[in-house]
């Protein structure tokens, strides 16, 4: 059986998606006071959580926890 996954891991996903809502809320809202459409400002909140969560999701995947950053031997060499 495996172990139960840590508090940070089952929360991951969540800050992913909460992050990704902050870059999309902030490029809604740089088009809102830009051009004063709303329905602009909407699709750009839309189309940068999108891409902003895929990125995010790719960068997630490729970080691996599970090996030691180089340099950070225990056996002294």
């Amino acid at each position: 059986m495996s172990a139960k996954p840590s508090r940070r891991d089952r929360f991951r996903p969540a800050e992913l998606i909460g992050l990704s809502f902050v870059v999309g809320l902030f490029a809604g809202l740089v088009v809102l006071l830009t051009t004063r459409e709303i329905v602009l400002a909407v699709i750009f909140l839309g189309v940068a959580f999108i891409v902003s969560l895929l990125i995010f999701a790719m960068l997630a995947l490729v970080t691996d926890e599970s090996t030691p950053p180089p340099g950070n031997h225990r056996d002294g060499h």
